[in-house]
């Protein structure tokens, strides 16, 4: 009875100390982190972020619809720009962005969609982008007037639009 109660004993302290809750975000984020920090102790030079526009606006558009704006870039800077993390000011807007290192003189582009649904009137919303710039940080802006409808965006919330008839 003993050796078994010493035994249970063992493998729950062998379960809860295993079972280290560690988000998975914390890790990411620390792991960019110490990636962005190494390369730019081994880099000569600073990259550079330089949008052609860092706003885009999607005019007049229905609620429940999904758009999309692609931003472009180039590094004008004299190291190799690296992309770490890209996020949106809301769930409703969301950024994906080119994982490899971008070489000096080179360009890229990052898409941004933005849900509609549930969001109407007038919108700005921002992404921050996570760079191994001067500044760390670089952010580009979408706006869009988004016209109200009677069922809250749930009927058109299904599809997605890639263009719209701005009339």
């Amino acid at each position: 009875m003993k050796k078994g109660f010493l035994m249970l004993a063992a493998v729950a302290a062998i379960a809860f100390t295993s079972c280290k809750e560690e988000k998975a975000a914390d890790k990411v984020n620390e792991e960019n982190v110490a990636d962005v920090a190494e390369r730019d102790a081994n880099a000569e030079g600073t990259a550079k972020m330089s949008f052609e526009e860092e706003m885009h606006d999607f005019g007049t558009i229905n609620e429940g619809d999904v758009v999309e704006h692609t931003f472009k870039f180039t590094n004008t800077g004299d190291a190799p720009l690296v992309i770490t993390n890209a996020k949106g000011s809301c769930g409703c807007t969301v950024p994906s962005w080119p994982k490899e290192p971008i070489a000096p003189g080179a360009t890229g582009e990052m898409l941004v969609k933005f849900n509609s649904r549930n969001k109407p009137n007038n919108q700005m919303k921002t992404v921050r982008i996570t760079t191994n710039t001067e500044a760390g940080q670089e952010m580009i802006k979408i706006k869009a007037f988004v016209t109200p409808s009677a069922d809250g965006g749930q009927a058109q919330a299904a599809t997605s639009h890639e263009g719209h008839d701005h009339n």
